[in-house]
């Protein structure tokens, strides 16, 4: 059996289930996500609906999730990050946080040990302060303050530590500190990729990202910082909306074409869903147009949908010509 390690997600669905696909998991394999699954992405909800409907699929509380139950008992002010997953969880989200404070801090696994944050070196995981493993700004506070070098370094337990919260390398490549520290935030919402670690072989899987999504999101929605209210700015028109319904009805057609092609290849058939779904991935790539077509696949493409991926009208005329593109490969 496989365990899939995956670090920050913040609200990218579709680069979740790219990730997914490109793992070729099977159905007895396991998900492990290392916290911060939630704010900054356009698609926290999904996320939170994968993690929550998903039986083999689990989640750490990242500092991301800390803060909306700590907002949600009025000991912190939530900021702009959690008050657009607020408005995006809609009448969800008071379940929403009574699930994220169900979640557990850390992970101790045979092949590592799992944490969203920090570890405090010569501290037993079962005497750790929350707020280091977690990855608070007081948990930051505390290493700085206590330790001349990162605490990384002076990491000197018997099996790896595995977290998120910090992109180490400030860059697509994960943080792989003498095979016994991998931080696994690639920055996916910010531009840069999504990362997955494969156990108990401790395989680096990655995928690139759509591009800056929270910059993206924090665009579409107007804040108004005096009265913490935060408004969806509404960009399309009729017109735009025609033009997507016609990319979609492009893109649906372009998917049918790619499958009819692979159902004809040899052995196609006869190989599992995920195998399937990771040949549809090489062919689709990545970018836009790829999100749509494996939005497609699963029958999840509609204009509301299709609005977050493309998310400015002035972009419908490009993402469909390399959906064309993929007809004629």
């Amino acid at each position: 059996m496989n365990t899939l390690v995956i670090g920050d997600i913040h609200g990218c669905y579709f680069e979740l289930q790219s990730l997914l696909d490109k793992a070729g998991l099977s159905s007895g394999d396991k998900i492990i996500a290392v916290g911060d699954i939630v704010d900054r992405g356009p698609e926290t909800p999904e996320v939170l609906g994968f993690f929550q409907n998903t039986p083999h699929a689990h989640s750490l509380m990242g500092n991301h999730e800390r803060k909306h139950v700590r907002g949600n008992r009025g000991e912190i002010q939530l900021a702009v990050s959690q008050l657009i997953s607020r408005i995006q969880l809609a009448d969800t989200y008071p379940y929403a946080v009574t699930w994220m404070s169900s979640l557990p801090l850390f992970l101790d696994l045979p092949e590592a040990i799992i944490v969203h944050g920090f570890l405090e070196p010569g501290i037993p995981l079962s005497e750790q302060n929350p707020s280091i493993i977690c990855g608070t700004m007081g948990g930051e506070r505390i290493l700085r303050d206590h330790y001349e070098r990162p605490w990384y370094e002076l990491y000197a337990g018997d099996r790896p530590v595995i977290v998120g919260h910090l992109n180490y390398t400030d860059s697509d490549q994960p943080l792989i500190y003498q095979d016994k520290v991998f931080g696994l935030d690639t920055s996916c919402v910010m531009g840069k990729a999504l990362t997955g670690l494969l156990l108990p072989s401790f395989q680096i899987i990655s995928i690139p990202s759509r591009g800056n999504l929270w910059q993206d999101v924090r665009k579409t929605y107007q804040v108004a910082r005096r009265k913490s209210v935060i408004k969806a700015i509404e960009p399309w028109s009729e017109q735009d909306d025609n033009a997507l319904a016609e990319l979609i009805e492009t893109v649906e057609t372009a998917k049918e074409t790619i499958l009819a092609k692979l159902r004809f290849a040899p052995r196609y058939n006869k190989l599992k869903q995920r195998q399937q779904a990771m040949l549809y991935s090489k062919i689709v790539g990545d970018g836009p147009q790829a999100v749509l077509m494996q939005m497609a696949r699963v029958g999840k493409l509609d204009l509301e949908s299709a609005r977050k991926v493309v998310q400015q009208p002035a972009r419908i005329g490009s993402i469909a010509r390399q959906v064309n593109k993929l007809r004629t490969r």
